[in-house]
């Protein structure tokens, strides 16, 4: 049994949000940013096809050391995360981001460059800090001011052809009265 896919520490994985869905049997899942998870070395442990994309080469070297001493594969691309000139189109059959969209400078460039590696109706599952937690932790800062807001995102999968059929405000607990986490499932619509 392989360990589930990740949106992040202290919200449900993967076997609860069921988002993913079956990441083995040679599908091609791009994992955007190399997440604390791993998601990549997840996925080639199940029998996917992992490909991972990060600017920061210790990053990937990791991965590629994590995946050698597991005898996995995962092909690995250093570059932006919104640089994925190396994947043809229509070729991956899932996209993760857990939690590494937040320094993207050009999020409708990532979001079109996504729409374009995947194959019709596939999913693109994100989670990133929920923007309203920024405001819980200072009430002088103002919603959106630190992150897209959830409209923001919809606004952005509307206009880059995506369809979002889950989405998830996760963290709520005795640590927190906000959501902390935002999980989104996103499916291409469109060529």
């Amino acid at each position: 049994m392989t360990a589930p896919v990740s949106f992040g520490v202290g919200v449900p994985d993967d076997t609860v949000l069921r988002l993913c869905g079956d990441v083995g049997g040679g599908r091609r899942v791009l994992e955007l940013g190399v997440s604390d998870a791993r998601n990549s070395l997840i996925v080639a442990q199940a029998g996917g096809k992992a490909i991972a994309v990060d600017p920061d080469p210790t990053r990937l070297a990791e991965v590629r050391d994590a995946a050698h001493a597991a005898e996995l594969y995962v092909e690995c691309f250093e570059a932006d995360i919104a640089d994925l000139g190396f994947a043809t189109s229509a070729s991956m059959e899932l996209v993760i981001a857990d939690h590494t969209l937040a320094g993207v400078s050009d999020l409708p460039r990532l979001a079109r460059q996504v729409h374009r590696v995947l194959r019709q109706s596939a999913a693109f599952v994100m989670s990133v800090d929920h923007p309203f937690a920024a405001v819980a932790a200072d009430p002088s800062v103002a919603y959106g001011a630190k992150a897209p807001t959830i409209g923001d995102w919809f606004t952005l999968f509307e206009r880059v052809n995506f369809r979002v059929d889950r989405l998830y405000e996760l963290g709520v607990g005795d640590g927190s009265p906000v959501p902390t986490t935002l999980v989104v499932r996103a499916r291409k619509e469109g060529s």
